[in-house]
């Protein structure tokens, strides 16, 4: 494992025998090595992790939401998905937005809202692969939220920046905006309603979540805001385990959970990728940044047209992954942006936060949890400090689309968790955040690291490209810390437009080598690398 960075965060990797975690708060990830130093698997780590990250980065995730994972068994050396997704309403129909005048979902208030399936997620992970009760799971995130926590630094920065949506609903303005504000750095904050809802959880598991007194108290408060979540669609809620999606990438293999998931995107863009001898040009040279570009608009032009509920619409995954028609998908890349970006035709026949941990067994889980934005819906129902999920806003209202929006179906999903093996042997575990950068996080990762040698830390640490609203078909891109290659890619044809601060996701990673784990965490974020 090469040590040094050529990258300027300054950060090392955490190495270690006895396990590792990586998250975006360092108090979730020391209370997922809590779990760990008490026996406990990767599994019990990454919920521990989650539901202090609940409490302490309430904008980016929480039991409102819903999560994924990947998950590593060490025994039998294979990888399963979880799908903790939830579905929309079935009150909820496209006539409800025409008879507003309405022909998107929106990202604020009760209309987006959908089953938030987080809290099943957890428990159905917990019961498969952990050793540890939900008691001894959620006992971190329940004193943070009774006793308070300090507000850190990047945490206060989103924070701020969602007043105004927070002050649109009483609630959240009352939980979120102490004395009429977001709170700053180094304020402390508090969460007893919150707290009294993670000990509701630990008495009565998700059942009470989801069809017990704790649902009631949810659907009450909802119902007086106006909203189509009815008690009838929490109790239909059931999480899934599904076979992932995979493809072989300069011969490691890359998995990723199947749709309603975008991560097919990402193993769309490896495949069309691994075509190129990308190892010619140096990292983060135009050359390099064009080819990885153009395969992932590619990507997402696919991804727009044929990911959805596989429950409902049938998803072509091998058919889109197949050599038949990835070759002539590869054919249109050259060494200019391609000018119009569209779906290629079969043959016939925002916020979130990540979190990855592996135990002292070999266990992996690559996991992550997200209200979608930031704050979600921006509605948080009543009394019981849960913020509500906007997921529904990816739904699309255009009729015959496969994403369209149905009672009872589950959106095009943003968040991915990634997982690699190499001749069956786990070899990373990791995932980036932000919205419609994490396939493009994913993909840089993995060449960062596979075709360039780079090291967790230093994959994270590399100046990032994002496109901006790639499934537009837009060539329009920002680029990080890339003055150098700026005019350069130009010339071959791409948009270019000034970065934001903050921008380009946050991604975790752990790398595994001969029994010794190597975690990296992202300097974009407040969060933490740590090991046993």
């Amino acid at each position: 494992m090469k040590s040094m960075s050529a990258y300027p965060s300054r950060r090392s990797m955490v190495v270690s025998t006895g396990g590792s975690v990586a998250t975006s708060h360092p108090l979730a990830a020391q209370a997922g090595l809590q779990m760990l130093a008490q026996g406990g698997t990767a599994a019990d780590a990454v919920i521990a992790a989650a539901a202090v990250l609940n409490v302490v980065e309430p904008m980016s995730t929480g039991i409102g939401g819903d999560a994924f994972a990947l998950v590593y068994d060490a025994k039998s050396k294979r990888v399963t998905a979880l799908n903790g997704s939830g579905r929309a309403p079935m009150t909820l129909t496209p006539a409800v937005f025409a008879a507003q005048g309405l022909h998107t979902i929106p990202l604020n208030g009760v209309l987006p809202i959908t089953v938030p399936g987080a809290v099943a997620a957890w428990e159905s992970l917990i019961q498969a692969h952990g050793k540890l009760s939900f008691a001894e799971i959620l006992a971190p995130a329940i004193r943070y939220a009774r006793d308070g926590f300090a507000v850190s630094e990047i945490i206060a920065r989103g924070w701020a920046s969602a007043e105004a949506k927070l002050r649109l609903h009483q609630d959240a303005a009352r939980i979120y905006l102490p004395k009429g504000k977001a709170p700053t750095l180094g304020q402390r904050f508090f969460q007893p309603e919150l707290a009294k809802t993670f000990e509701a959880i630990t008495a009565g598991g998700a059942e009470s979540f989801y069809r017990g007194a704790l649902a009631d108290r949810i659907i009450s408060a909802l119902e007086r805001d106006g909203a189509f979540l009815s008690r009838a669609d929490m109790a239909a809620h059931r999480t899934e385990w599904v076979t992932p999606a995979t493809a072989k990438y300069r011969g490691y293999d890359v998995y990723e959970c199947p749709p309603n998931g975008q991560g097919l995107t990402a193993l769309i863009a490896l495949r069309l990728l691994e075509g190129f001898d990308i190892k010619q040009y140096t990292a983060q040279s135009a050359e390099s940044l064009h080819l990885q570009i153009e395969t992932m608009r590619l990507a997402f032009a696919d991804a727009a047209r044929y990911i959805a509920d596989p429950a409902i619409t049938k998803v072509p995954i091998d058919a889109l992954l197949s050599e038949d028609y990835i070759s002539p998908r590869r054919a249109l890349v050259n060494m200019h942006a391609v000018q119009d970006v569209h779906a290629g035709e079969l043959p016939i026949s925002n916020d979130t936060v990540y979190i990855t941990a592996v135990d002292k067994w070999g266990n992996a889980v690559s996991f992550i949890n997200s209200l979608y934005y930031g704050f979600g819906s921006g509605v948080v129902a009543g009394d019981t400090g849960i913020c509500m999920q906007n997921r529904g806003a990816c739904f699309v209202l255009e009729e015959g689309h496969p994403n369209a929006l149905e009672p009872g179906k589950r959106p095009y999903h943003t968040i991915i968790p990634c997982m690699v093996t190499k001749d069956d042997a786990l070899w990373a575990s990791f995932g980036v955040m932000g919205g419609f950068m994490q396939p493009q996080g994913h993909a840089q990762m993995l060449v960062n690291m596979i075709d360039y040698g780079m090291n967790p830390q230093e994959a994270l640490d590399a100046p990032r490209y994002e496109l901006l609203e790639p499934y537009a078909g837009q060539k329009t891109l920002a680029l990080e810390h890339a003055s150098a290659v700026q005019e350069q890619l130009r010339l071959l044809g791409h948009d270019i437009v000034a970065a934001e601060v903050g921008g380009f996701g946050g991604g975790q990673i752990i790398v595994v080598q001969d029994g010794v784990t190597y975690a990296g965490s992202d300097p974009r974020k407040d969060g933490a690398a740590v090991g046993l």
